[in-house]
């Protein structure tokens, strides 16, 4: 029996495998991860190629402010005019408007500030002489007719500079006023000329002279004007002593006596009285006060006080200021405005450091509620590397027109610039 017979199909050859191709996988795979290690290193890379952004420094502190507290209301006369100021701060309160009115004696500030600046004084020093002449001796009997307000002079009386000026600014001598500006200028014209010079190199916009003792109602000036005047005039050392005094001896006329009876009370320093029909009662006065230690110097005037007479019109003009200057020195204080340790500016540094600047010491100023401060920090600029607790910079405060006050300024809490971590965080 024969066996079945077996069919078999012949498959061709299969193609050839080629090796290149089972390796594409794995040298793309290769390929990519060499990629995202050189991509994610120049993302690292990046962030650090960039310099950092400089700190910045922003004040906390204004750069200006007042004193708190309510301003102070001072006791302003009903009529008339008046200004009161704080030498090294400025001015407190003015009263009654900025027109020009009769000032009387007070016009003899100006004569004397006049004559010693020409004709300079040292403390104690009586000066250069001068004789009153036969004629101005054979005018005091007409003058005294008027009811002028003299000392009594004769021909060839010598008399020196710093007499004069006490019979002048004392007991307001008009005739000596007159003697004085004939003997510095030649004339009582040409020395009025140059009062009227003095006063607008001075700023005294709102004042005229026409005579150097005050007796003519055209001599005109403001509040204002004449606190300018007295300030300048109290720093003149012969001017101040003698304003201060309560009398004094003179050839001739003897002991005479100053008018102002507020010297010596108050703290009452000087400086001159005036007083006539058309002016009225009027007074600029300087006292000094005491406060937190600091002496301070008050400049005021009152003017156009009324009265029957002279004695009424000075008495009312030296009430009103008495009040006034009690109530100036009630309203002078020492103010704390920055605290040890307050925070002055705040210093911002790159993703998200920071420190403070501090003051060092307190900051005290004396003035009134309501007076202008001005303050300034001078920081230096800052580093991303801050040590704490350093020195960097200063704080100066000033109070009105005042001395300024410097406190200096140090650094918080330590601030370091950001590690290179930190950057590269940052960055994602």
């Amino acid at each position: 029996m024969k066996s079945p017979t077996r069919e078999f199909s012949v498959l061709p050859p299969a193609p050839p495998v080629r090796s290149g191709r089972r390796r594409l996988p794995w040298a793309l795979s290769g390929l990519l991860a060499v990629l995202l290690l050189l991509g994610g290193g120049l993302y690292a890379v990046a962030p650090l190629r960039d310099p950092l952004p400089a700190p910045t420094v922003e004040l906390t502190l204004p750069t200006s402010m007042s004193i708190p507290g309510t301003a102070p209301r001072l006791p302003w006369p009903r009529s008339g005019q008046a200004m009161i100021s704080v030498d090294g701060l400025g001015t407190l309160g003015a009263f009654g408007g900025s027109k020009p009115l009769p000032i009387a004696s007070v016009t003899k500030v100006m004569t004397a500030y006049v004559i010693l600046t020409e004709h300079p004084l040292g403390a104690g020093e009586q000066g250069p002489t001068l004789t009153v002449s036969a004629e101005q001796a054979a005018a005091y009997p007409a003058e005294r007719a008027r009811g002028e307000s003299l000392v009594e002079v004769r021909a060839g009386e010598v008399i020196t500079e710093r007499q004069a000026l006490q019979a002048v600014l004392l007991p307001s001598a008009n005739n000596m006023a007159r003697i004085l500006a004939a003997w510095d200028s030649g004339s009582v014209a040409a020395f009025v000329e140059k009062m009227n010079v003095v006063a607008d190199d001075l700023g005294m916009s709102d004042t005229h002279y026409t005579d150097p003792s005050g007796l003519d109602p055209d001599t005109v000036s403001t509040a204002r004007d004449q606190v300018i005047l007295a300030s300048r005039a109290m720093e003149l050392p012969a001017f101040a002593e003698i304003v201060r005094q309560k009398r004094a001896t003179i050839p001739v006329a003897g002991t005479v006596r100053n008018y102002n009876e507020l010297v010596g009370r108050d703290g009452v320093v000087g400086i001159k009285t005036g007083s006539t029909d058309e002016a009225g009662g009027c007074l600029v006065f300087a006292a000094v006060v005491t406060v937190g230690g600091r002496k301070l110097s008050i400049v005021g005037a009152v003017f156009g006080q009324p009265g029957a007479n002279t004695p009424v019109q000075l008495d009312r003009v030296f009430a009103v200021t008495r009040s006034l200057l009690r109530s100036t020195a009630a309203a002078l204080a020492v103010h704390t405005l920055v605290e040890t340790g307050e925070q002055v500016a705040t210093v911002r540094g790159p993703l998200g450091a920071g420190s403070t600047i501090n003051a060092a010491e307190k900051v005290e100023v004396v003035g009134w509620p309501g007076l202008k401060v001005q303050l300034e920090a001078a920081i230096p600029a800052v580093s991303s590397r801050i040590a704490a607790d350093t020195q960097h910079g200063t704080l100066t405060v000033t109070a009105g027109a005042g001395e300024p006050v410097a406190t200096a300024l140090r650094t918080g809490a330590a601030m370091e610039p950001p590690t290179t971590w930190e950057r590269v965080r940052h960055h994602r």
